[in-house]
């Protein structure tokens, strides 16, 4: 099974690719671009989503859902807002097809235009503003905190499964704030809690930060951002959040009363993280045997499978591992007991090996006479014989060793691949021998923003929050710096 998987060292965008397919987690659609989330992958993908819907809640989010046609009338009430995504959206000209005349198929039907052309929605800022100007009518009606679980279509030319699809799931979060103040602080609340999520979930080390101007999400004024590193030393946007101020209360007229009577315009936000979590995930700790996926996300944390030769001896197999599935399940355990006798243990043992299930346990008919079982880690990839009555402990001792084991290594891989440069030769050179993240001093400006993304493909993926600021001179210009920021290429 595994034997078949590019390596990551021969190819590692084929080895990706090839991953995702052969561990079952998505395949390509009919529709150009576009993708099936298998069983598999989308178990996982509903991991995630549970988590992230906990702790949206936990902070005073409540879960709504709008429409996926939006009238393209909207867009052009916020004029940065669509100058961002024109180039990307799908757009619905007429709503009836019919048979063509001279027989040869089907046809749209001309005289079924719409009045107004609506755009299947790439982000639903728009759409729900209109909808935010009649729930909101007072000091009262605020803080409102709104999320969505939706899909989005966004017309990408160049697509790859999960972390980047004409069509892609994901949350979107729209809060509208009496203050400025409480507007950044909610935009910042979730910034922390995506990174809080992505790295005690997912065990991938992220960068908290803002993106410069050209690189923030349009129509806001401020973008939080947390950025993780990649096995192959490209960086990817794991998470957004963004401060709009009061530029969609203008465009859609949605203002309060005041307890002092007056009418303002509220204060915006919004933040979201979707399916190229996925990718995040498989390419951060998978290897070339397969996915490595963490305890916290698995959606099978254990799989026992049982070795026998005769009925006999699987009926006593299969009373053991149901017994220790049992076992296990009360401690809270995900667990799967894989009795089927259509595949041979050792087929078994590679495709979970392939999928990435953190533990996995066999049990025969010698362990049965001597009181163990055989217990697999896929981080490792070791194995070691434990006693029976110690195996429930062993397991729920090794979810969190695994869980921690992965966070560490991820980062250590990004330690090892941060570099400090002080030349524009320097982070050249390293840009194209090393990679990964670059930190090196900028004069702040678009011009040589865009010199540097323009020469090397290599992009600021952000201002950091954290650490102490170190001032400097640019590495292209010379001009003073306030801090270095994260340079890398990126997906």
């Amino acid at each position: 099974m595994a034997d078949k998987l590019t390596t990551r060292a021969e190819d590692y965008s084929k080895w990706y690719n090839d991953l995702v397919l052969m561990a079952d987690l998505a395949e390509n659609s009919g529709v150009r671009g576009c993708m099936v989330i298998k069983p598999y992958g989308f178990a996982i993908w509903e991991r995630m989503q549970a988590e992230l819907d906990r702790m949206f809640k936990e902070t005073g989010h409540q879960n709504a859902y709008f429409p996926l046609f939006i009238p393209k009338s909207y867009f052009s009430k916020e004029a940065s807002h669509v100058d961002g995504f024109a180039k990307e959206c799908a757009v619905v000209t007429h709503y009836r097809l019919k048979n063509a005349e001279d027989g040869s198929g089907i046809v749209v039907d001309p005289t079924a235009k719409l009045e107004e052309e609506l755009i299947v929605r790439p982000t639903s800022e728009t759409i729900i503003w209109d909808t935010y100007r009649k729930w909101i009518q007072s000091y009262r009606d605020l803080p409102l905190l709104i999320n969505q679980w939706a899909n989005v279509v966004r017309w990408e030319m160049r697509t790859r499964l999960f972390l980047r699809t004409a069509e892609f799931l994901w949350q979107e979060g729209h809060t509208a704030h009496a203050t400025e103040a409480e507007a950044i602080a909610e935009a910042e609340q979730m910034m922390n809690i995506y990174a809080d999520f992505v790295e005690t979930y997912m065990a991938v080390p992220v960068i908290k930060g803002l993106k410069t101007e050209s690189e923030r999400f349009a129509g806001a004024l401020e973008t939080y951002c947390i950025e993780a590193l990649m096995q192959d030393g490209k960086a990817l946007q794991a998470g957004t959040s963004h401060f709009l101020g009061q530029n969609f209360a203008k465009a859609f007229d949605v203002k309060f009363a005041t307890k002092e009577g007056k009418q303002e315009y509220v204060w915006a936000t919004s933040w979201g993280v979707s399916t190229r979590l996925m990718g995040a995930l498989v390419m951060t700790h998978s290897d070339d045997n397969g996915l490595v996926i963490p305890p916290n996300l698995a959606p099978d944390q254990v799989v026992i499978v049982p070795i026998y030769r005769n009925d006999e001896q699987f009926d006593a197999v299969s009373n053991a591992a149901n017994e220790l599935m049992g076992s296990l399940r009360a401690k809270g355990i995900r667990v799967k007991f894989d009795n089927r006798d259509t595949h041979k243990p050792g087929w078994k043992f590679n495709e979970y090996e392939l999928k990435g299930v953190p533990v996995r346990i066999a049990i025969g008919p010698k362990d049965l006479e001597n009181g163990t079982v055989e217990i697999a880690r896929r981080d490792t990839l070791t194995k070691e014989v434990v006693a029976q009555e110690a195996v429930v402990e062993t397991v729920v001792s090794l979810m969190d060793t695994i869980q921690k084991n992965l966070f560490q290594k991820a980062s250590l891989h990004r330690k090892e691949h941060t570099t400090v440069v002080e030349t524009y030769e320097e982070f050249k050179e390293v840009l194209e021998a090393k990679g990964g993240f670059i930190l090196a001093h900028w004069d702040g400006t678009a011009e040589t923003e865009e010199k540097i993304k323009n020469e090397t493909k290599a992009t600021i993926r952000c201002i950091p929050l954290e650490g102490a600021s170190e001032a400097g001179h640019c590495m292209v210009t010379g001009k003073p710096s306030s801090q270095r920021v994260v340079f890398a290429k990126a997906y």
